[in-house]
């Protein structure tokens, strides 16, 4: 079974299981890459969570 490894400027890396399922993703924008090369010429992910998001109420300051 070969593994093949696809990034997306939009939605990160994935590894394809098949020859044809990596060919099907490159007509959709996906790009292969070897994981031992330096990855410096491919475009950077862009779907990092910054910060997390705060739950709940903003807590109130107390007033001395």
């Amino acid at each position: 079974m070969a593994t093949i490894y696809l990034m997306h400027p939009k939605h990160g890396v994935k590894i394809a299981s098949m020859e044809m399922e990596a060919q099907h993703d490159e007509m959709n924008g996906w790009l292969r890459f070897d994981p031992d090369e330096q990855l410096n010429d491919l475009p950077e992910p862009s779907n990092i969570m910054l910060e997390p998001r705060r739950r709940g109420r903003p807590r109130l300051e107390a007033s001395e």
